[in-house]
């Protein structure tokens, strides 16, 4: 027992020192850039991989339809073991008196059987219709990612935009104490008053508590992001791309129009079921058309394996449907749903040129409010500067430099709101131009 006692405490001493390393260890936080944030949206999002499947099953079906375009063969191998009714069968002979019934006998035959459909337009238009409807749900796959990323770009916009208060914050912080310490020197000089001393300290404090706001706004952000990019809310997270400003090139709706229209998975969608619809009404016309089918056989049978004599069959038919009442109400059916897709094609159209008069619309605007704030921003640094002069001359109390703190606040909100909306409206323009997945680096992310 004591050797095992000795045995065991370098392992416990092992155990015990490892457990204190790794809670003394830093945690290093996961630089996440816009790229990888995207990507890992792309993989976790639920409608994403729902969309994936859809395009399987399409897939599925279309291959469905074109067997009936196909060849079928079959191969039969029967052994049958019978006896027959001559009685039942009719069969009969007055001179030679023949038994009523006659087996039991065994046949064997082996036979491969053939179709193969030479006219069947029906067929043919079912066909054509599940390869536009394919075509559509890869459309629906793109846009559910386009989506995805058009979501994940706008979330890790919130919380870029909820650090840059943070560091916002900080430095307000920094400047307060720094205006809370000139008091207590102008005080203790005689130039300044308590007074001025307890405006400073509640105005750090005041600060303080905006910086631990803005700190957990920016945490909470992180786990919003984390959680829909499918990663654990409970791994640190650091934001690799910085919240900036940059030029967007001037772009005509009339000149864009056609070829967002052309990209954008969704209206495309609208157009493939569109075309999907009229090869299924052209389906549903053709069912009283003639059917041409070529069918055969070929195979062997005897009455036992040595004697199996090959015998075979082929034959063309001509299908006529004489009646079919269904038909015509399939074919109303399907002109509904085309006039339906007829007006979303319409009202889509319409939504694209909304939605890319609307981005433009607020980028210009954004832009703007990006220019104005930025000259607020650079008044109100001036007028803390004067102010904090003013002060430490004694020429005033300390009441223009809280005036000025206060008006540096506003306007580092008001800068970090307008470059925010400037990104956003970015990413707007991305997603109403089409092809997002493929040009949102252009708009927004690192330089």
């Amino acid at each position: 027992m004591h050797r095992l006692t000795i045995c065991l405490k370098p392992v416990l001493l092992f155990a015990i020192t490892a457990s204190a390393w790794a809670q003394s260890a830093p945690v290093v936080p996961l630089r996440l850039t816009l790229a990888d944030a995207i990507h890992r949206g792309l993989q976790a999002n639920l409608g994403v991989l729902v969309a994936g499947s859809r395009v399987q099953e399409t897939a599925g079906t279309t291959e469905r339809r074109q067997s009936r375009l196909l060849p079928r063969v079959r191969i039969e191998t029967p052994v049958a073991i019978q006896s027959r009714s001559l009685v039942a069968l009719g069969i009969s002979s007055p001179r030679v008196p023949l038994p009523e019934v006659v087996g039991p006998y065994s046949t064997y035959e082996t036979r491969a059987y053939a179709d193969q459909a030479i006219v069947d337009l029906q067929a043919l238009h079912q066909f054509r219709a599940t390869k536009q409807s394919a075509a559509a749900a890869k459309s629906d796959y793109q846009d559910a990612r386009d989506l995805v990323i058009r979501n994940v770009a706008a979330l890790y916009l919130s919380a870029q935009s909820q650090f840059a208060e943070v560091v916002a914050a900080q430095s307000r912080v920094d400047t307060a104490q720094a205006l809370a310490t000139l008091a207590r020197d102008q005080r203790a000089a005689g130039v300044a008053t308590g007074i001025d001393v307890l405006r400073a300290q509640v105005q750090l404090a005041n600060e303080r508590q905006s910086l631990v706001q803005s700190q957990n706004r920016a945490k909470s952000s992180l786990l919003v992001l984390a959680r829909n990019i499918g990663m654990s809310p409970g791994i640190a997270i650091e934001l690799a791309d910085p919240l900036e400003y940059r030029e967007t090139r001037s772009i005509s709706v009339s000149s864009v129009l056609p070829e967002a229209l052309a990209a954008r998975p969704d209206y495309q969608s609208l157009l493939r079921q569109r075309d999907a619809l009229n090869e299924q009404l052209r389906a549903a016309r053709a069912r009283f058309f003639p059917q041409l089918i070529l069918s055969g056989n070929y195979g062997g049978v005897g009455r036992n394996i040595g004697s199996i004599l090959p015998t075979g069959a082929a034959q063309v038919s001509l299908v006529f449907t004489a009646f079919d009442r269904d038909r015509n109400g399939e074919v109303l059916e399907t002109e509904a749903k085309i006039r339906r897709i007829e007006a979303q094609i319409n009202d889509s159209k319409l939504g694209v040129e909304q939605e890319l008069r609307q981005a433009l619309l607020n980028i210009d605007s954004a832009a703007e409010e990006v220019t104005v704030a930025g000259a607020g921003l650079d008044l109100a640094k001036k007028e803390v500067d004067l102010a904090r002069l003013r002060f430490s001359e004694g020429v005033t109390n300390n009441i223009e430099v809280i005036s000025a703190q206060d008006a540096l606040s506003r306007a580092q909100q008001n800068s970090i709101t307008a470059l925010t909306h400037h990104v956003d409206a970015r990413i707007s323009l991305a997603r109403a131009l089409g092809n997002t997945e493929a040009s949102y680096a252009d708009y927004v992310g690192s330089r």
